[in-house]
């Protein structure tokens, strides 16, 4: 079956795209969507043009290949973290609070970027991630242990990867618990409740494991879904659901948040075989890309981009999650590229093959 996108609107990556910049992304926000990208210098967010179109940058301590950030919310704000630290700035570059940890490359520690940044193990070293809570008032961060500032094994925690619920505005921890993992890279997917926060940790060919937090003011719990390989892609709007792709890349499933059961999935081994591949080639297998989302409540859009990639142009899906249709190949008015990325609106977005222009789209 097919699907027709709808172009709703061209925008403009607000920095020119090269290898020193990542490609522009974005975020639904009210109002508008907001577009994000980091170059090596600098944060450059542009707030929706319903809410003003305001430009704002954050310089930044490192350059990008050497961790990853999040922005406030409110747009006053952004946390980088790096190898050794967490680190929070305004918008002028002055640092509000830092948090010093174990460095992700094993060394014994660095205080400046100049000291570790022609060093093979820091460029290509693990990484770990940050995220706002809905509110903005919590950070959640995945770090190396211990912290700078333990004299000793904190309860529960014993130099391993940890996760931390951080106060936004004063940089104070106030809850950390080992995470079990031994991360490559990993990502903080929010959730509207500013209590919870998925934790998608990625561990190489090793696995894929997810983590769910709820923190009620005093105590940090987390889910770990029976131990599953698991992608996180999404949360539902509601909140009330998750989008998952397990490591293998072929099994996409909608599982409930309070206790992981799975309401639906769709195996990538019923999707068609690319046009271009050869009907008698066993190996011409078909599988999820490890990026998608939810456009609403109960549909998904997902891709088979690189499973694609040897035979001709990569696929975009819409898959129905309440099982009543099969899943859809979407078609497009113009050539796209990438992979799609959902904003929860009833839209979702495609970066031009150059990342100069994002392009939105509907049904």
């Amino acid at each position: 079956m097919i699907a027709s996108a709808r172009l709703v609107t061209t925008l403009a990556a607000p920095l020119p795209f090269s290898g020193a910049d990542d490609a522009p992304c974005l975020e639904a926000r009210p109002g508008g969507w907001r577009m994000l990208q980091r170059g090596d210098e600098e944060v450059v967010v542009r707030e929706p043009a319903e809410a003003g179109g305001a430009e704002l940058r954050f310089p930044a301590p490192w350059p990008r290949r050497f961790g990853t950030y999040a922005v406030a919310p409110a747009g006053d704000l952004a946390v980088f973290a790096g190898a050794h630290a967490l680190r929070s700035v305004d918008r002028a570059g002055a640092v509000r609070w830092e948090i010093r940890h174990r460095c992700w490359a094993g060394c014994a520690g660095h205080e400046d970027f100049a000291e570790y940044g022609g060093e093979r193990d820091h460029r290509y070293g693990s990484s770990g991630s940050v995220g706002f809570s809905a509110d903005g008032a919590l950070v959640w961060a995945h770090v190396r242990g211990p912290l700078a500032t333990d004299r000793g094994p904190a309860p529960g925690v014993g130099g391993a990867e940890e996760w931390l619920v951080i106060d936004a505005t004063v940089g104070t921890v106030l809850a950390r618990v080992e995470t079990g993992t031994a991360a490559s890279g990993s990502e903080h997917v929010p959730h509207p409740d500013p209590r919870q926060m998925g934790l998608s940790v990625g561990e190489g060919q090793d696995g894929s494991p997810l983590r769910w937090g709820r923190w009620d003011g005093r105590v940090l719990t987390v889910d770990r879904f029976r131990d599953e390989d698991l992608v996180l892609l999404a949360v539902s709007p509601s909140g009330d659901r998750l989008l998952t792709v397990t490591h293998d890349q072929n099994t996409l499933a909608v599982q409930r948040v309070a206790d992981g059961a799975t309401e639906a999935e769709l195996r990538a081994d019923v999707l068609p075989a690319h046009p271009g591949a050869d009907p008698d080639d066993e190996d011409a297998e078909v599988f999820f890309d490890y990026l998608g989302g939810l456009i609403d409540e109960d549909t998904a859009v997902v891709g088979t981009v690189e499973s694609d990639e040897e035979f001709g142009a990569g696929r975009h899906w819409l898959v129905d999650l309440t099982g009543t249709r099969p899943a859809c190949r979407l078609t497009y008015p113009v050539p796209v590229s990438g992979l799609p990325q959902a904003l929860g609106d009833g839209t979702w977005f495609t970066a031009s093959p150059t990342c100069g222009v994002l392009h939105v789209w509907s049904l």
